[in-house]
């Protein structure tokens, strides 16, 4: 799964990630617990009528569905899980514009949204899921509707290779935040109790966004990956430095201290708004950076513990 350096990722590379997925639990499954996104558990479905297996009581757990004849012989609290429990519709939401083909060091951001939304459509397959997703771009809106077999994974992962593919040349001109659309359709889209995975930039969180974000955690329950690279955070003292987006151009002193300073500044800003959000919302967190391979940081996350998805507000 090595792409660092990448500018583009191909379908055979998308169907290549379900060969990793061994090396970190995303979900929980019965019998083992994702130490990065904890149970996968709604908040807001119903209880199921199809049992599936009887396990050790949890937090959070419905206590109506305490086996108390189990908890009797054992001495341990234990619950039924039914098949709704763990089925539901998972919608990945994932980047695909001009705003993400870019890096100063590793893959492009648009590598790096590609393949962890391909490592969530896989995981959510594995974990019987219904998988689905939009593929959101400057211009266009890719939907991908829901189903439990891998057709609909593979059709997700050619939508994303595809629209990826196409990304030839930096930004231009400025473009609109493509967020705002997505996250908009995605709430005309989702049906209540689903799991919507946000995997964006970074920068593209703002007042109008988040407000649609707060709306759609209402009904839905929502993982959020931004997207960044160093060079967002930090700006290196190399002298002169030169930025253009078209017919404009820039030239910054990036040997000034007030500047970097202003620059670390912005970038913290960002995560900070982030980190608020995911807070507020009871919403994991996985921020993501060009830097390192995606495997890395998502075992990094897990051993940190800097998230925990507990289904609980």
């Amino acid at each position: 799964m090595d792409v660092q350096g990448s500018t583009h990722i191909s379908l055979q590379d998308l169907l290549a990630t379900r060969h990793y997925l061994h090396k970190i639990a995303l979900f929980s499954s019965p019998l083992q617990r994702s130490p990065l996104l904890g149970l996968h558990q709604s908040r807001l479905r119903g209880r199921g009528m199809d049992f599936d297996q009887v396990r050790a009581y949890q937090s959070g757990d419905d206590a109506r569905s305490i086996d108390w004849r189990v908890t009797a012989r054992t001495g341990e609290m234990h619950t039924k899980v039914f098949h709704e429990e763990r089925e539901r519709p998972i919608f990945i939401l994932v980047e695909q514009s001009a705003h993400l083909f870019f890096a100063s060091t590793g893959c492009f951001k648009s590598v790096l949204a590609a393949q962890i939304a391909s490592l969530f459509a896989w995981a959510g397959l594995q974990h019987n899921d219904r998988v689905g997703g939009l593929v959101f771009s400057d211009t266009q809106l890719q939907h991908i509707p829901a189903h439990r077999n891998k057709h609909s994974v593979l059709q997700l992962l050619q939508a994303i290779a595809t629209a990826n593919q196409t990304l030839q040349e930096p930004m231009l001109s400025e473009t609109a935040n493509p967020l705002l659309a997505a996250l908009q359709q995605a709430r005309r889209m989702t049906r209540p109790g689903s799991l919507i995975i946000l995997i964006c930039n970074e920068r593209h969180l703002d007042e109008d966004n988040e407000h649609l974000l707060r709306r759609l955690n209402a009904h839905a329950e929502l993982i959020l990956v931004p997207l960044s690279d160093p060079l967002e955070h930090h700006l290196p003292a190399l002298a002169q430095a030169s930025f253009s987006m078209g017919e404009r151009s820039i030239t910054l002193d990036s040997r000034a201290k007030t500047l970097r300073e202003q620059w670390r500044l912005r970038g913290q800003a960002q995560q900070n708004a982030w980190q608020n959000l995911a807070k507020q919302l009871g919403a994991p967190l996985l921020p993501l950076s060009t830097a390192t391979p995606v495997l890395q940081q998502l075992q990094a996350l897990s051993i940190a513990g800097q998230v925990s998805f507990t289904g609980a507000p």
